[in-house]
């Protein structure tokens, strides 16, 4: 083609070319690169035409950010009684109260300042490490393969056209990137400031009837008595403190190698009580191996050194994926996978077909392909007959039993020598058995989830039989269901009469799991009231992680799953996540303290005070309370190290038992605090008693 014909990177970008039907010699044309790769100033222009590979990610103002944290129901009343300092206590002749309105200020200013600070900290911090886990991909650049940060790039011999949100799955990942949904600690943080603001108004409205018509006290005396139950009844330093203690649980999460991307997860991860665990790399070592003596061989006249050159040949030979890397390891020297050959095309592996396959030429130039992948696509693939079908399914079913996923390997001919012709029919070599084992500490690690009230179900996409004997292995239970139970559709008619919520509520795992399936099982246990959190490391992953109330990313995952979740794990297996639920567990503890402590403050400023005001027509200086709060403010931000005890079973937000458990400490303390005021007013118990 000529170079009229080349087109602009711009349109690359626009997607004004139908790439997909045009030929390969035509698309390196059209994308001004060749077999070669990309130059290094010609891959420097493409980035900056489509921008580094990695999703957008929305930046907030952090002025916007500040003032967020005195936009809040609290900060509101704190905000009204500053308003009254200086437009309602104007009278009796004294002038406005600035000193108050400053006072109310400046309290405000520090709180957000410091919660601001934390935060702000704490995304600094994961931001960085996240840094640090930035994936690598090999990419040809002047003939050579080389080592460059990578995302969400496939695992394919490509030629990249985009990079991030331009990509097909950039814009997948966007779209999930843009929902939100209101935590928890955001409704729960609400409902308490509302309890407060509420027991507030009901001390305000009891002073307002008996300080003025029937007290008749003067018009800025009752305004200061007001103005007292404003400042001191309201916890402003309840956000502040919360969110230092989050702050603080954090880093101490980033050290045990789980990163906090959203600080609220650590409240929904103490209240966890349902893990979805992936098996390969959680669970398992994802290391596989290859036992030759089970090979199992189909063609006639077939050694299974031939059956494992031919799976070899139909693998990465660079680049590779644990499966690609596991079997050209088998071979004496992984050399052997292109000797004697030229590679004319490799077809990668993709979640349709489930299968590689390598057209090459020998060296007597004839043409032939090789093909590893699913023993059922392969089974297909080489329209085999039923009977022969039998054979192989009992061979697959004796290697499930003993937890080895089976791998099958096919060939043809290809006289027409094209890689577009089909060739002559496929014939089905042989099977391979495939070990990925345990990780030492996974059996001990669910025990231990168990013991703290969190049931763990296996979520893999291998066979049942795998899936159970894995399960037997790591004392978690075999009953587990193919993802067509979660349809309604198995042949089994007692699962299939059983209704989807009750069997995933009772089930031990799945398997044969596509993540469809997934965002299916975190729906219907969230529907059942469970706190549910979701391992995932691909980008199709991410529409479950988004939707779990804990995504967690594991080691080595895309961008996009590391985008919709709200942990990222640095190191691999589920021991990680246990201790991260240990540390939530303390960390939710002394947020729980605080809040029923700043609950009975409330109680004991607004009733204690009032009665005292009230009974003696004591006038209090709203000044001497402010002083009082903004110390009270910085000695309680040590609750954010308290040493506690973390619950032993999964802990959420009970509403009920901290107002109710506030209301009784609060009432006594007020009730102190009157009886206090007397002895020290009425009688001489002080002086009689100390002398």
């Amino acid at each position: 083609m000529g170079g009229d014909k080349a087109i602009s990177l711009e349109e690359i970008k626009n997607e004004s070319v139908d790439l997909e039907r045009i030929p390969i010699e035509e698309v390196f044309e059209q994308l001004k690169c060749t077999r070669e790769g990309l130059t290094g100033d010609e891959g420097a222009n493409r980035l900056q035409v489509f921008g580094p590979n990695k999703l957008e990610e929305k930046r907030e103002s952090k002025l916007l950010k500040f003032l967020g944290f005195m936009w809040n129901p609290l900060s509101w009343v704190m905000e009204a009684a500053a308003l009254m300092a200086i437009a309602l206590a104007n009278g009796g002749g004294r002038p406005p109260d600035w000193q108050d309105f400053v006072g109310i200020v400046v309290l405000l200013v520090i709180n957000s300042t410091i919660s601001f600070i934390e935060e702000n900290n704490a995304g600094n911090a994961a931001a960085a490490l996240m840094a640090g886990l930035a994936p690598k991909t090999k990419v040809l650049r002047d003939g050579r393969w080389t080592e460059q940060d990578a995302s969400i790039l496939g695992e394919i011999e490509a030629v990249v056209i985009a990079t991030g949100v331009h990509t097909f799955f950039g814009k997948a990942a966007h779209l999930v990137d843009s929902t939100n949904q209101v935590g928890h600690f955001q409704k729960v943080l609400t409902a308490i400031g509302n309890f407060c603001i509420c027991s507030i108004a009901v001390g305000i409205i009891i002073e307002l009837i008996v300080m003025y018509p029937i007290q008749r006290r003067k018009y800025r005396d009752g305004i200061d008595n007001l103005l007292v139950l404003l400042i001191g009844g309201i916890p402003i330093a309840m956000p502040t403190v919360l969110s230092v203690t989050m702050a603080i649980g954090s880093h101490r999460l980033s050290q045990q190698g789980a990163i906090t991307k959203r600080m609220t997860a650590i409240e929904e991860m103490a209240g966890m009580d349902v893990l979805c665990s992936d098996k390969t790399g959680t669970l398992t070592l994802n290391k596989l191996s290859v036992d030759r003596n089970l090979i199992e061989v189909f063609a006639k006249g077939v050694e299974k050194e031939h059956v494992m050159l031919l799976a070899a040949r139909a693998s990465r030979t660079e680049n590779q994926d644990a499966i690609d890397a596991a079997i050209v390891g088998m071979l004496a020297d992984p050399k052997e996978a292109r000797a004697g050959i030229r590679e004319v095309h490799f077809l990668p592996f993709n979640p349709v077909e489930k299968r590689t396959a390598l057209t090459y030429i020998d060296s007597d130039g004839n043409w032939h392909r090789a093909s590893k992948g699913a023993p059922e696509q392969i089974l297909t693939l080489c329209n085999c007959k039923e009977d022969f079908k039998k054979r192989a399914h009992a061979v697959i079913d004796k290697f499930a039993e003993r937890g080895l996923r089976s791998l099958a390997v096919a060939r043809q001919q290809v006289p027409e020598k094209t890689k577009e012709s089909p060739g002559t029919p496929w014939q089905f070599v042989g099977l391979l058995p495939l070990f990925d084992p345990p990780r030492h500490d996974s059996a001990d690690t669910i025990r231990r989830a168990l013991n703290l009230g969190v049931n763990v179900k296996m979520i893999t996409g291998d066979q049942l039989a795998i899936g159970k004997e894995t399960g037997r292995r790591l004392g978690m239970g075999t009953n587990m269901y193919p993802s067509s139970a979660l349809l309604g559709q198995d042949k089994d008619a007692s699962i299939a009469s059983l209704p989807v919520d009750e069997l995933i509520e009772k089930a031990d795992g799945f398997a044969g799991v596509f993540p469809e399936h997934k965002y299916e099982i975190v729906k219907r246990l969230q529907e059942r009231k469970h706190i549910c959190g979701m391992t995932g490391d691909g980008v199709n992953d991410a529409p479950a992680l988004k939707k779990a109330d804990i995504g967690i990313a594991v080691a080595d995952a895309t961008d996009a799953a590391r985008s919709a979740s709200d942990i990222v794990l640095t190191e691999p297996g589920l021991s990680v996540i246990i201790s991260a639920v240990l540390t939530s567990r303390a960390i939710f503890q002394r947020m729980k303290n605080y809040t029923i402590y700043a609950v009975s403050i409330t109680i004991r400023i607004v009733f204690g005070f009032m009665f005292i005001a009230l009974i003696w027509k004591f006038d209090f200086a709203p000044f001497m309370v402010l002083i009082i709060a903004i110390l009270n403010d910085g000695t309680i931000m040590t609750i954010s190290k308290d040493r506690v005890k973390p619950s032993p079973q999964p802990d959420s937000w009970k509403l009920k038992e901290i107002f109710a458990t506030g209301i009784v400490l609060g009432g006594y303390m007020a009730l102190m605090t009157v009886v206090f005021f007397w002895l020290m007013t009425d009688t001489k118990f002080f002086s009689n008693t100390f002398k």
